[in-house]
C-alpha cells in the first residue's frame, strides 16, 4: 500500500503535468525600465515638448501663455508639462510661457511661482510691464467645449483677473494651443509606446487562457480583477477599470462590463488601457471559450471579426491629418454603406489621457456628426485609438452581435500613413479546456 505522503505527491505530479501539457504560453513579459530611469526619460520628452511652446505661441499670435493652478484644483494641461516626480501642483503655481524675445530673453520658460500670500500677482504684471509684446495677448484656458483649452478653474479667474490690472483686457482663449501642445508627440516616446503595447497583448494572452478562466467558475468580474493585480505586478497602473463581457445581441455593456460566470461557447470581448512613462494605452479584443471537442472558433465568429478588421482598413485608407473628424467620418461611413457594412466608429486621439487632445471620430451617441470636437483637424505626429463595431449575424445563436475591437496607431512620417502600433487582433484568443479524464486522475487507483 502506498502511503499519503506518496499518494499526495503523485496527485501533485499529475496535477504538474496536465499543467504543463495545456499551457498556453510561457508568459514571458518585456519590462518597462525602472522607475528612476523611467523618469529620467520622462523627463527628456518633456524638455523636448517644452521646447516647442515658443513657436507655438507665435503661430497662434500670442506673447504669452498664462496657467494658474491651485493644488488638487490643476489646470488641464499641468499633467501634460509637469515633471516626472511631481504629483499635485504646490499651494498656488503660477506659469508664464513666452516667446523668449526682449527683455526676458534666456530667462526660463516657463517663468514659475509657487505662492499662498497673493505676492504672485504683482511679480507676474512687472514681468509683463518689462516685456515688449508683438502680438499684445494673453493666452488663458477658457473654453467653455474644449476640456484642453478650458482647464483654468473659475476660482483661479476670479483671483487672477482684478489683479492683472490693463493686461485683463488682453487675455484671449486660444484652446487650439493646448490641443497642440498635448496631442503632439516627440520620436522617442514611439518606443516605449510600443513596449506597452507588447505588455498589453501578452496580459490578454494571458488572462484569455485556461490558466485563469475555468468555464462554469470564473465570473468576468473576477478576469477584470486578475488584470488589475496583474498590472501592478508589471508596474503599471490604469486608467480605467478592465471592462470584461460576455457579447450577447443585447449586451453593449460600454463603462461597466457584465456580471457573468463564463461559459463555454461565449463570445468574450474586454475594454482597457494601462498607464505608464505619462503615456495611456485602449484596447478593446475579443475571446472566444472553445467547447468540448472544439479546436477553433465557429467560422461566423471569424466573419464578424473579419468584417471589425475591414472596417479599421477603411479608416485607415481615409484618415488623413488636415481633415476633421466629421469629414473622415463622413467618408467611412459612405464606403461601409458601398461595401454593406453595418456598424459604428468612435475614434479619438490617445496619449497623455486615454482619451486624449484632439479631433474626435464619432461618439457611440453621435454616430453621423460630432459638434466642437468632430470639427476640429486631425494633427500629425500623435496617436490615435481606431475604435469602432460591426454588426454581424451569428447564425447558430440566432443574434446579431456588435464585434468590437480597438487598436492605437501612430503616424508613420516615412510612409504617410498611420500605422498601428503593434499589430491588430485578426484572430480570437482560445480559451482551451484541459481533458476531464486527466484532471480525473484516476482517483480510485491513487487514494
Amino acid at each position: 500500500m502506498m502511503s499519503c505522503w506518496t499518494r499526495f505527491s503523485l496527485l501533485v505530479y499529475v496535477f504538474s503535468l496536465v499543467a504543463w501539457a495545456y499551457q498556453d504560453g510561457p508568459y514571458t513579459y518585456r519590462p518597462l525600465p525602472p522607475l528612476r530611469e523611467q523618469a529620467r526619460i520622462q523627463d527628456g520628452w518633456l524638455k523636448e515638448r517644452l521646447s516647442r511652446i515658443p513657436s507655438l505661441l507665435k503661430k497662434h499670435e500670442v506673447d504669452f501663455w498664462l496657467m494658474s493652478q491651485r493644488e488638487h484644483a490643476e489646470d488641464t494641461i499641468w499633467w501634460s508639462i509637469k515633471n516626472a516626480t511631481d504629483y499635485d501642483a504646490h499651494r498656488r503655481t503660477v506659469l508664464l510661457f513666452h516667446t523668449n524675445e526682449s527683455s526676458l530673453r534666456g530667462h526660463p520658460n516657463p517663468l514659475k511661482w509657487v505662492d499662498n500670500t497673493g505676492q504672485v500677482w504683482n511679480e507676474l504684471v512687472q514681468v509683463l510691464e518689462d516685456f515688449e509684446p508683438r502680438y499684445f495677448h494673453i493666452a488663458i484656458n477658457i473654453d467653455e467645449d474644449i476640456a484642453f483649452g478650458g482647464g483654468l478653474h473659475v476660482g483661479e479667474l476670479h483671483a487672477m483677473m482684478p489683479s492683472l490690472g490693463p493686461w485683463a483686457h488682453r487675455i484671449k482663449n486660444i484652446p487650439m494651443l493646448g490641443i497642440e501642445y498635448v496631442s503632439t508627440k516627440v520620436d522617442g516616446q514611439l518606443e516605449y509606446y510600443r513596449q506597452m503595447q507588447d505588455i498589453v497583448w501578452m496580459m490578454m494572452k494571458e488572462g484569455f487562457s485556461h490558466t485563469i478562466i475555468h468555464p462554469g467558475v470564473t465570473t468576468t468580474e473576477d478576469l477584470g480583477w486578475f488584470f488589475r493585480e496583474k498590472m501592478l505586478l508589471l508596474n503599471v497602473t490604469t486608467w480605467n477599470h478592465p471592462r470584461i463581457s460576455v457579447l450577447t445581441e443585447e449586451s453593449f455593456p460600454g463603462w461597466s462590463g457584465t456580471e457573468d460566470v463564463i461559459q463555454q461557447g461565449d463570445l468574450l470581448h474586454i475594454d482597457w488601457g494601462i498607464t505608464a512613462m505619462g503615456l495611456n494605452t485602449d484596447t478593446q479584443h475579443m475571446a472566444y471559450v472553445l467547447r468540448d471537442g472544439e479546436t477553433e472558433a465557429p467560422e461566423s465568429l471569424k466573419q464578424g471579426l473579419a468584417k471589425a478588421n475591414r472596417m479599421q482598413d477603411i479608416h485607415l485608407e481615409t484618415m488623413r491629418a488636415g481633415m476633421t473628424g466629421n469629414e473622415v467620418l463622413e467618408k467611412c461611413l459612405a464606403q461601409m454603406q458601398i461595401e454593406d457594412i453595418e456598424g459604428q466608429i468612435y475614434s479619438h486621439p490617445i496619449g497623455d489621457w486615454g482619451h486624449d487632445a484632439g479631433a474626435v471620430i464619432g461618439f457611440t451617441n453621435m454616430p453621423t456628426h460630432v459638434p466642437v470636437l468632430g470639427e476640429l483637424t486631425i494633427l500629425p505626429n500623435t496617436y490615435y485609438s481606431i475604435e469602432l463595431y460591426a454588426y454581424h449575424f451569428v447564425p447558430e445563436r440566432n443574434e446579431t452581435i456588435r464585434f468590437r475591437i480597438e487598436e492605437n496607431v501612430y503616424w508613420d512620417r516615412e510612409v504617410g500613413r498611420w500605422t498601428f502600433v503593434k499589430g491588430r487582433q485578426e484572430n480570437f484568443y482560445l480559451v482551451g479546456n484541459p481533458k476531464e479524464t486527466l484532471l480525473k486522475v484516476q482517483k480510485e487507483e491513487y487514494l
